[in-house]
């Protein structure tokens, strides 16, 4: 047996799955014996361990668990991570500015020094570690991101740095462990993230690892990376990065193995869209495969280089926070940040929540349904915010109404700080909660959400008229509204899969198609594509979304744990790249650390590929594969000079696939 866990922003979803399926004759058999779906708490242990108390496994046979994630995509979409230092070597001013350093880095500290090498791997100044010394000295960070100028041709500079910042006890990205690719500062935008994911991959790690312990579970412990991918936990802890996007991938790959094509699909081309609580991913898949982003993730409007499924993700989920316009007409835009809802909120704190909503009186206000509390998490803050989080202790680990609470704009800041740092948590009501008002769903408190959608309706839009004629109307409104959303959502990803700017879903035509029955002017605008609804909330909101866009919908067998099941029934692929270049007429200098400059090309291309071979095997051993497949390519560039074709550069790649290591029966 083989165990999937996909922790999300919300739920915790866990599969018991038959590994004889993978075997088997029918390789779209569902293999699912058995599923649960618990809550994700800041606690991460609360929901493994719940989930697997659900499955209640025999340890004697479970054989290996796999985890997917979208923690790390929600965190890089709602701008959560713990505090890094970036130290960039041998950049000029301006690189900061490039790739969208700035934004990433935010406040957080930067550190530049000299050193850095040129496009050969010869070092263009010595790396200047007295100042990184004196930089870092008295520094409180939890991570740090180095990169240095061509460490892909000599990583020297970022290795010498990483030494001297071991000392702090801080953990340490280097950049050129992550991408072989040039473009410095892009490089340095995915050590960056990398560093501020590395506490929240390690809690995810840990707390796996302890529940496992808990139930006797000895078997190998994976994760899935952006690309659907499996690797060791060791593995993937050294490169946090490459799990953005896992459990999006996660879901395209068990999308792809839970649907049967003779019954479900219409054509070569199925969209799957995944929503959760925090966003909504949606990826393709094209003759049963799915699409791999040939530049590197982009998430949260972050370009990184992280190959994975070419997902198109965006903050918008059923927990999704309500923004209300008060224009004429009046309306509501949902996300990017996801809230605690209402009515999950008054499950753990019902006196509080009951109480403050009871005692609300008009003229209302949004933040009349708004709580927050703390997680329990520590990290590194400022005295501003730690007053806050202080204040926010004092009552315990309970919700407070937030005008309780949040008295002035310096606290509103830094209430925002120490959300985005995930230290408190915000509860308000959100599409989750319009569902239980309307009956769509159930489980959480219904009463309470009730409560808070009356006291949203009755707020005044600018003619002093109430929003909604009560709190049905203004959760139908809501409701509505994530359809519309979801929609722009599928035709963005259908817009740039046919080549066109997924920005053309703002158009006024697009949107009068959306939004508005014809009259003279007939506007439809739609997808030609099976829409594959994945996620708790699918089968309430798909259907509609498919109706919106004329799209064919499909909401397959276990579609709200399908993240889970491609959790486990992935593959573990590891590739590695180098080039080689020519600085002068018969030297071909290979680019891999411990290699030597040869006298030819070809004795360059096949010292390469033996020491790319030898690394691909050791890296997929240490991410946990079985008996391995290796392929490999040589892609040579040339030029024409005077009429003669000249050597430029040679690109070599070695790629390693194989199914995970199964722990002994």
């Amino acid at each position: 047996m083989l165990i999937g866990i996909d922790t999300g922003g919300t739920y915790t979803d866990a599969v018991l799955f038959d590994e004889a399926v993978l075997d088997g004759p029918s390789p779209h058999a569902p293999g699912v014996v058995a599923w649960a779906k618990t809550r994700t708490r800041p606690d991460l242990t609360i929901g493994i361990r719940e989930a697997l108390e659900q499955l209640d496994p025999d340890p004697a046979e479970v054989s290996l668990v796999s985890l997917s994630t979208t923690l790390a995509t929600n965190a890089l979409v709602e701008g959560v991570g713990g505090r890094v230092a970036l130290v960039l070597i041998g950049f000029d001013d301006e690189a900061v500015e490039r790739a969208g350093l700035a934004a990433a880095l935010g406040s957080d500290p930067l550190v530049t020094i000299d050193g850095g090498h040129n496009s050969y791997g010869v070092e263009a100044k010595p790396v200047d570690l007295d100042s990184l010394a004196a930089a870092v000295d008295g520094l409180e960070v939890d991570a740090f991101a180095v990169a240095s100028h061509f460490s892909v041709r000599n990583p020297e500079h970022e290795l010498a740095a990483r030494e001297l910042l071991a000392g702090t006890g801080a953990p340490v990205a280097c950049s050129h462990e992550l991408s072989a690719k040039l473009n410095g500062p892009k490089r340095a935008l995915t050590c960056l993230l990398n560093a501020r994911l590395l506490p929240m991959i390690d809690d995810l790690c840990r707390a796996a690892a302890t529940i496992m312990a808990e139930f006797s579970i000895t078997a190998p412990l994976m994760l899935v990376r952006g690309d659907g991918s499996l690797v060791s936990a060791e593995f993937a802890l050294s490169r946090p990065i490459e799990t953005i996007l896992s459990g999006p991938a996660a879901s395209v790959v068990g999308a792809g193995h839970l649907l049967d094509d003779a019954r479900d699909r219409t054509g070569p081309v199925v969209m799957v869209s995944d929503i959760g609580g925090t966003t909504t991913d949606i990826g393709l898949i094209r003759d049963g495969r799915p699409t791999i982003s040939p530049d590197g993730a982009v998430v949260g409007g972050h370009h990184t280089m992280v190959e994975a499924v070419d997902m198109f993700t965006v903050g918008l989920g059923g927990d999704s926070e309500i923004h209300i316009d008060r224009g004429t007409p009046p309306s509501v835009r949902l996300g990017p940040r996801r809230l605690t809802p209402i009515a999950l909120a008054a499950i753990d704190d019902p006196d509080v929540v009951h109480r403050t909503l009871d005692r609300r009186r008009p003229p209302f206000r949004e933040d009349h349904v708004l709580f927050a509390r703390p997680t329990g998490r520590r990290g590194v803050i400022g005295t501003r915010d730690q007053r806050l989080l202080d204040k926010l202790l004092d009552d315990g680990p309970g919700w407070r109404p937030m005008d309780q609470l949040v008295a002035s704009s310096m606290e509103t800041t830094a209430l925002r700080s120490l959300v985005a740092r995930g230290l408190a948590q915000i509860a308000g009501f959100t599409p989750s909660d319009a569902c239980h008002v309307l009956g769509l769903h159930d489980g959480w408190d219904a009463e309470a959400a009730a409560k808070a959608a009356g006291i949203l309706a009755g707020i005044n839009d600018n003619r002093w008229e109430p929003l909604a004629v009560d709190g049905a109307a203004f959760s139908r409104w809501v409701i509505d509204q994530l359809v519309h959303q979801s929609a722009e959502a599928v035709l963005a990803v259908a817009f740039r899969a046919d080549g066109m700017d997924p920005g053309a879903v703002s158009h006024e035509l697009v949107q009068r198609a959306l939004t508005t029955p014809p009259s003279v002017a007939r506007i439809h605008v739609g997808a030609q594509v099976d829409l594959v609804g994945l996620g708790a909330s699918a089968a309430t909101y798909y259907p509609s979304v498919a109706k919106v866009v004329g799209a064919n919908p499909i909401i397959p067998p276990h579609a709200q744990v399908a993240n889970a099941v491609g959790a486990v029934v992935g593959q573990v692929r590891i590739a590695a790249q180098c080039t080689i270049s020519q600085p002068s007429k018969g030297q071909y200098r290979i680019h891999w650390p411990g290699l030597e400059d040869r006298g030819d090309r070809q004795p360059a291309v096949d010292n390469a590929l033996d020491a790319l071979r030898h690394h691909v095997r050791s890296e997929a051993e240490r991410a946990g594969a079985g008996v391995l497949s290796l392929s490999d390519s040589v892609e040579v560039r040339t030029a024409t000079v005077e009429g003669r074709e000249v050597f430029v550069e040679a690109t070599v790649e070695v790629v390693g696939v194989g199914r995970p290591r199964f722990a002994d029966g």
